[in-house]
């Protein structure tokens, strides 16, 4: 069965290259086997006002206590992504004992940087005062992402701009292939989204490294060549070298889709992504 699960991700991997391909991750996202030990307790949960501006929320089954709670920003270069596709993220993270949270945000080229933050900073808002209703305590959050939803995830978490008081309640910052350190811009994703702002600098997350930050844990494949490992290790080197606690992993033999779906029940033998996170989040929201 893990053969079979692998193969298919195969193809699934050459579709997420390009980090702006909805459909190979839909249909992967259907057929994976996903946590039984968690559901689905919240569709398409309107946040805002607009459109996108609607979240999924995942919890266990059996959960009695008021859980922590791990808001999850998806990739896809800023241009492309559906909270209904990373069920199997949700369902994986929720099972070990969270709540779990995945918005949809807004996207290139209906908007540039930094809308996209706002949104999702309007989510963190939204979660933080009605995690209770859902059984979980919005005063324990775990900010997470993969890839450019790691970006949003690390600028949160990282810039003062985005939370005010609501960042008090951020205890964590978890990042799977994230871009912290991409100027110049030289990539067409990047620079759709980022050409526009008058201060390159201040859309880059690692400028924003400080003492203050939360307790981090940054997660990449060696073999990303996407967004390439110094993206992490320049991260970790910053925040140490500002009195911040960071944790870096780095897996052999994972790509930049390939540590995403080690997240799905069939290919979590291919990096321990799953174990790293439970065990980073169980201290952290101690």
């Amino acid at each position: 069965m893990r053969l079979v699960w692998i193969v298919g991700a195969l193809a699934v991997l050459a579709g997420l290259v390009g980090l702006a391909v909805v459909r190979p991750l839909t249909a992967f996202n259907l057929l994976v086997p996903k946590d039984p030990a968690a559901d689905l307790v919240g569709k398409g949960v309107a946040y805002g006002a607009l459109p996108r501006q609607r979240l999924d929320i995942y919890r266990p089954v059996t959960a009695t206590e008021s859980l922590p709670v791990i808001l999850f920003f998806y990739g896809g270069a800023w241009n492309s992504g559906r909270r209904q596709d990373y069920s199997f993220v949700g369902q994986a993270l929720a099972a070990r004992g969270y709540l779990v949270v995945i918005p949809d945000y807004r996207l290139v080229p209906e908007v540039r940087f930094p809308s996209f933050l706002e949104d999702c900073a309007q989510a963190l808002r939204w979660t933080r005062r009605n995690a209770s209703s859902f059984g979980g305590d919005g005063g324990r959050l775990i900010l997470a992402g993969h890839s450019a939803g790691a970006y949003n995830a690390a600028m949160l978490a990282l810039d003062t701009r985005w939370l005010g008081e609501d960042r008090l309640a951020v205890r964590g910052l978890v990042t799977l292939a994230g871009p912290f350190d991409f100027l110049p811009l030289d990539d067409p994703a990047t620079i759709a989204t980022f050409s526009r702002w008058p201060s390159p600098e201040e859309t880059q997350p690692i400028r924003f490294a400080s003492r203050a930050a939360p307790p981090t844990l940054l997660l990449h494949g060696e073999d990303d060549d996407r967004v390439r490992p110094r993206n992490s290790r320049q991260l970790d080197a910053a925040l140490n070298g500002a009195g911040a606690q960071a944790e870096l992993r780095l897996y052999p033999s994972v790509n930049h889709a390939g540590i995403l779906l080690a997240l799905a029940r069939p290919l979590r033998g291919n990096a321990p992504v799953l174990d790293d996170i439970d065990r980073f989040v169980r201290q952290a929201v101690r």
